[in-house]
């Protein structure tokens, strides 16, 4: 897979007004996210969404789970999902994380356009994101190159030996050249010298 930065947020501060057993979903769910057991993960947090469909915390971190399972699609509607559940004036953070990892959901699947724009929202939210701004030019390189029209088709064999079977005589004339002349500045240096030696 290619090298992506991630932003994972397992564990999150939550408001007094949810519910203990959501907490403790998801409590357990960052415990096996922790453990790198993804699917256990996933349905803990799923367990907590029954609860509490409205939960950032659980939305995004199911979004994490399914993400680590490279259930790419499936993770970027969590995350999309979890960007409407929070305040970006209160929690700009949060949402920035959501953002940022929306984008590596969508770089996965190769859908380079929206994961720049993903990348784009998280550092409009947090400008001095390092990874995020990393991850955005790797998105703009795969977008450019997807949008270039593709190379044109490899020459025939024949014309491709020909071009070759030039570009051999060139070089071979060039070097022939280079010893000629070695060979006439080497007869200039002994005739100079045996004139010389004659003077003496």
């Amino acid at each position: 897979m290619k090298r992506l930065i991630y932003t994972l947020l397992a564990v999150l501060l939550l408001s007094p007004a949810v519910a203990q057993e959501e907490y403790s979903d998801i409590r357990r769910g960052n415990r096996e996210f922790d453990k790198e057991n993804w699917s256990a993960a996933e349905v803990n947090y799923r367990r907590a969404l029954q609860k509490n469909p409205n939960s950032f915390a659980a939305t995004y971190n199911l979004g994490n789970a399914l993400l680590r399972q490279e259930k790419y699609e499936d993770a970027a509607k969590q995350y999309i999902r979890s960007t409407t559940q929070v305040d970006a004036k209160k929690d700009g953070d949060k949402l920035a994380k959501a953002y940022h990892n929306l984008g590596n959901s969508y770089f996965a699947m190769e859908q380079y356009d929206k994961a720049v724009e993903a990348y784009k929202n998280s550092l409009r939210l947090n400008p001095s994101d390092n990874e995020t701004r990393y991850n955005l030019v790797k998105a703009m390189q795969m977008q450019k190159n997807q949008q270039q029209p593709q190379q044109q088709p490899q020459e025939q064999p024949q014309q491709q030996n020909q071009m070759e079977q030039q570009t051999a005589e060139q070089l071979l004339q060039a070097l022939q050249q280079d010893e000629q002349e070695a060979q006439e500045k080497a007869q200039k240096r002994q005739s100079k010298k045996k004139e010389l030696e004659k003077n003496w």
